[in-house]
C-alpha cells in the first residue's frame, strides 16, 4: 500500500517479492532437513499442492484468470510457512486441512490476494492447534529415521498416534510450561533436559538462526524493512529480560525467547506481511512491539508454549487503527497539522 507522496517507482512485481520470501526460506529448510530428516519435504509438498489445488477452485468459482493468479507464487508462500509452521510429522490430513483453510477461507472468502485482512498462514496454525492440541505440538526427534517419519505422517490414525508417541520429542517453551507447573522445578534444572540445545531447542536453534540469516538477506533486498523485526525481537527482549532478571528460576532468558519457538520465524517471515501488517512506520513499530508482548504473556502465563499465531492475529484487527494513528504528515507539512490547515 503507498501512503503518502513523494512516489518512487520501483520495478517489481508480486512474482518477483514471492520468489524472494522463498529463496529466504531455503536456509531454513536446509537446515530442518539436516537436523529433523525429511519430514518438512513432505509436508511442503503436501502444503504447495493442497494450496494451488485450493487456489485454482477458488479462482475458478471467482471467474478469476488461473495463469495470472496461479504465477503469482503467493499461494506457494502461504503453503511454504504453514509447512514451516506445524511439526514435521504431523499426520497428512493436518498440513491438507489447514492449507484449504488458509486459502480458501483466510485468503479466498475476504477477496483474493491483498484484502486478507488476517495472515493466511497464522490463521491456518490457530485453527488446527485449538481442534487438535495434542497432534499440533508432537515435534520430531533429532535425526529421526525416514520410515518413522513417514509412518507417522501417513500411517493409520491409530498406528500414526502410537508412532507419534514413540518418536516425539518436547519443544523448550512445551518443557519449560509443564515443567515450571511441577513443585521445585527452575528455569536452570529444566535446561539440562534434553529438549534444550546451546541458544534454544536442540537442533531448532539452527533453523532459528537460519531464519534470521534469511530475514536480513530479506531487509538487505528491501523487501521488508527493519521495523517490524527490530521492535519485535526488541520488545520480546526487553520484557521477557525483566521478567529474568526480577526471578530467573521461573522465567527464562531472553536468549532463549528469541532463539526457541516461532520468534524468528514471526519476525521475518509472519508479522512483516504487506497485507495483513501496519504499512506506516510508527504503525510497524506498534504493531510489532504489542505482538511481542502478546507473546511473551502466552509463554509465560497462557495454556500455550507459543504465541507467535495468536498474537499475529491479535494486532491484524488493530491493524486499521494503528494506521490511521499513525499516518505521517502529508509532504510539505509538519507532524500533527490539522487537515483544516493543509493546502
Amino acid at each position: 500500500m503507498i501512503n503518502n507522496s513523494p512516489y518512487v517507482r520501483a520495478q517489481a512485481s508480486v512474482t518477483r517479492v514471492m520468489l524472494k520470501v522463498l529463496l529466504a526460506l531455503l536456509p531454513a529448510l536446509a537446515a530442518y532437513v539436516w537436523q529433523f530428516g525429511i519430514g518438512i519435504l513432505v509436508q511442503l509438498a503436501l502444503a504447495i499442492s493442497t494450496a494451488l489445488a485450493c487456489e485454482a477452485l477458488m479462482l475458478k468459482v471467482r471467474g478469476k484468470p488461473l495463469e495470472l493468479f496461479l504465477g503469482d507464487l503467493s499461494a506457494v508462500v502461504t503453503a511454504s510457512l504453514i509447512a514451516m509452521a506445524f511439526p514435521s510429522i504431523a499426520p497428512w490430513w493436518v498440513v491438507v486441512v489447514g492449507t484449504a483453510m488458509a486459502i480458501i477461507v483466510a485468503k479466498h472468502l475476504y477477496g483474493g490476494l491483498g484484502q486478507n485482512p488476517f495472515n493466511p498462514a497464522m490463521v491456518a496454525y490457530a485453527i488446527m492447534i485449538v481442534a487438535f492440541p495434542s497432534l499440533m505440538t508432537q515435534w520430531p526427534s533429532l535425526h529421526l529415521d525416514t520410515a518413522s517419519q513417514l509412518h507417522a505422517i501417513f500411517g493409520n490414525s491409530d498406528a500414526a498416534a502410537r508412532a507419534l508417541d514413540a518418536i516425539t520429542s518436547a519443544t523448550p517453551l512445551d518443557a519449560l510450561r509443564t515443567g515450571l507447573r511441577a513443585a521445585g522445578s527452575s528455569v536452570e534444572s529444566l535446561r539440562q533436559g534434553p529438549a534444550f540445545g546451546w541458544l534454544g531447542g536442540q537442533g531448532m536453534e539452527w533453523v532459528a538462526g537460519a531464519y534470521l540469516a534469511g530475514g536480513l538477506w530479506l531487509i538487505q533486498q528491501r523487501i521488508i524493512t527493519w521495523h517490524i523485526p527490530v521492535a519485535f525481537l526488541g520488545a520480546l527482549a526487553v520484557v521477557s529480560g525483566g521478567f529474568w532478571l526480577a526471578d530467573s528460576a521461573h522465567y527464562a532468558s531472553p536468549l532463549l525467547h528469541l532463539m526457541a519457538g516461532g520468534s524468528m520465524l514471526g519476525a521475518f517471515f509472519i508479522l512483516t506481511d504487506p497485507v495483513s501488517a501496519c504499512t506506516t512506520p510508527r504503525g510497524k513499530l506498534i504493531f510489532a512491539a504489542g505482538a511481542a508482548l502478546i507473546v511473551f504473556l502466552i509463554r509465560a502465563f497462557g495454556a500455550y508454549p507459543d504465541g507467535v499465531a495468536f498474537a499475529t492475529l491479535l494486532l491484524n484487527i488493530c491493524v486499521p487503527l494503528i494506521d490511521m494513528k499513525t499516518q505521517p504528515p502529508v509532504f510539505g507539512h509538519k507532524l500533527g497539522t490539522p487537515p483544516e490547515k493543509r493546502h
